[in-house]
């Protein structure tokens, strides 16, 4: 299935994310939107009010990434039909305890790109409270590659309502690739769903970051507020529009 380019969205926005020296406790720091981001590291699990705020930036090419992984994880969020009244969300979503299933009792697996004509393989392991995902981005002709791990909040994928969260939290390492969050919702029916700018730490080192859900942005549709009451996964999608590794470690994720 082709993907259209359309036109370039300023889907990335100037939102902010917020990330901290786990230790300094020093003020925060305010980075330009020409600036990328370069996070402190420490070794401690997230804490709050230890953030600094980063301005993302437009690209066209993630626009084309983002609409064909967000399509593909149609296998795992078409499962989630809106429930009368949706329940009430844990502040965490997986600390990576169990080899298997989230701290929700949701199992996890990563979506390749397969389906969509490219070739991309990866793999994941858990081993002291870390996942640790791994592989290689190989596009198709003219499509993007992309490797996603979707995060459900509830075993029956059921909607959650986070009406109480200002946003994603996430402790984690990008050794290699572009890597960004994304949020699922059942009220959105294309699949476009309201996504991160891509995270750019310091390499090879943990880092926390903070994402606030109203400086997240759907990538090729309308632009609309994300409903809070229907949030059914947070999903770590992995691309690149180049066959290259990629590589990346996350200790916990949750919301704040």
């Amino acid at each position: 299935m082709a993907v259209g380019t359309g036109r370039s969205r300023d889907w990335l926005g100037a939102g902010e994310i917020r990330l901290a020296h786990r230790k300094s406790g020093g003020a925060e720091k305010t980075l330009s939107p020409a600036q990328p981001v370069r996070a402190l590291t420490g070794e401690t699990k997230l804490k709050r009010n230890q953030f600094a705020p980063m301005n993302a930036q437009p690209s066209t090419s993630i626009s084309r990434s983002l609409r064909a992984a967000t399509m593909s994880i149609l296998s795992i969020c078409a499962l989630a039909a809106v429930p009368a009244r949706a329940a009430d969300a844990s502040a965490l979503v997986d600390d990576f305890s169990d080899p298997k299933l989230t701290s929700n009792g949701a199992q996890r697996l990563l979506i390749d790109d397969k389906a969509m004509g490219c070739q991309s393989h990866a793999t994941q392991k858990c081993e002291g409270g870390v996942i640790v995902v791994q592989g290689e981005l190989a596009p198709g002709r003219g499509l993007p590659a992309f490797i996603s791990l979707p995060l459900l909040l509830s075993s029956d994928a059921k909607p959650q309502d986070l009406s109480d969260y200002k946003g994603v939290r996430i402790r984690v390492k990008v050794t290699k690739g572009i890597l960004t969050v994304q949020v699922g919702s059942s009220a959105i029916d294309n699949f476009d769903y309201h996504t991160s700018g891509p995270l750019a730490p310091k390499r090879g080192e943990f880092q926390e970051l903070r994402v606030p859900f109203k400086e997240m942005k759907r990538g090729w549709s309308e632009q609309t507020a994300l409903d809070l009451k229907t949030i059914t996964s947070v999903n770590l999608v992995a691309f690149g529009m180049a066959k290259d590794a990629f590589n990346y470690e996350v200790d916990e994720i949750g919301f704040y």
